[in-house]
């Protein structure tokens, strides 16, 4: 399995989430590249569970070197390596120490394409604001236990997510002459 190679969009424009960690997993799975598989990462706090599809979009590369980070709205769980093709709802901003310094990590949150029961979700303020706080929360408590300090800086629109992924996007090779 080669999923961190694949392009970030689909053939009509989609933004691809390779789902590490499924709806309802107590444990953070990541994707290891030079294994080809998914790899325990470890448990989240007690009582704790993906509330949505966890993962990343594939050929994309954030501030903090891995891929970006993606949350698919999701009434039902999928599994590992699923491949979910998604439109942007917006982003999370979120900021955290690495290396003892404060690093942007904005996760994207999605809605599935196709799916006729979030059509309605266009933007985070189509959120319930109570969804939008436990989102955030959920962040911030699956940091609690390390030396992250993660801060929720507030929301940005499909328009910065888009951005986001372009931006997150290594440049195409140049054509020799």
């Amino acid at each position: 399995m080669r999923l961190h190679t694949l392009p970030p969009r689909d053939g009509e424009g989609a933004v691809r989430v390779v789902v590490e960690a499924p709806r309802g997993c107590g444990i953070k799975l990541k994707y290891d590249p030079d294994l080809g598989a998914f790899e325990y990462g470890r448990a989240l706090p007690l009582g704790l569970a993906y509330p949505y599809d966890w993962g990343f979009v594939p050929g994309t590369r954030a501030e903090d070197g891995d891929p970006l980070d993606a949350l698919v709205l999701c009434d039902v769980p999928s599994y590992p390596g699923v491949v979910i093709p998604c439109r942007p709802i917006g982003a999370v901003l979120l900021d955290q120490k690495e290396d003892g310094k404060r690093q942007r990590n904005d996760r994207l949150v999605l809605a599935p394409l196709g799916l006729s029961r979030f059509e309605h979700l266009r933007d985070p303020d189509a959120l319930p604001q109570r969804m939008r706080q436990e989102i955030e929360r959920f962040f911030l408590d699956t940091t609690f236990f390390t030396q992250k300090d993660a801060r929720v800086l507030g929301w940005k629109g499909p328009g910065y997510a888009e951005k986001l992924v372009r931006k997150s996007q290594p440049p195409a090779p140049r054509k020799k002459k």
